[in-house]
């Protein structure tokens, strides 16, 4: 888990986070957790600025695409706490 500050870009409002800033902090907290970041990172959709929203991404590792679930643990000001879970099986 790690800690996501959304200040600045207009990449946060009072109802969501910008869809590309999710992706790339997604990307940063795996990087973290296993040691290399993914190839690529995509989510289609803003993620809701409340606690226990979450939206599905799509990162590419390896030539291989997996699903993503990203959710929001905790808002505390401009700083929201995200979850990122990668599915054990790649997408068909």
């Amino acid at each position: 888990m790690a800690v996501l500050s959304v200040t600045s870009c207009g990449l946060f409002s009072a109802e969501t986070v910008d869809s590309e800033e999710v992706a790339n902090e997604a990307a940063k907290i795996l990087e973290q957790q296993v040691g290399q970041a993914p190839d690529d990172m995509t989510c289609d959709e803003d993620l809701p600025a409340e606690v226990d929203a979450s939206i599905r991404c799509e990162l590419t590792t390896d030539g291989t695409a997996y699903g993503v679930t990203v959710t929001i643990t905790n808002i505390d000001g401009n700083n929201i706490e995200l979850d990122v879970q990668v599915d054990d099986e790649p997408l068909s």
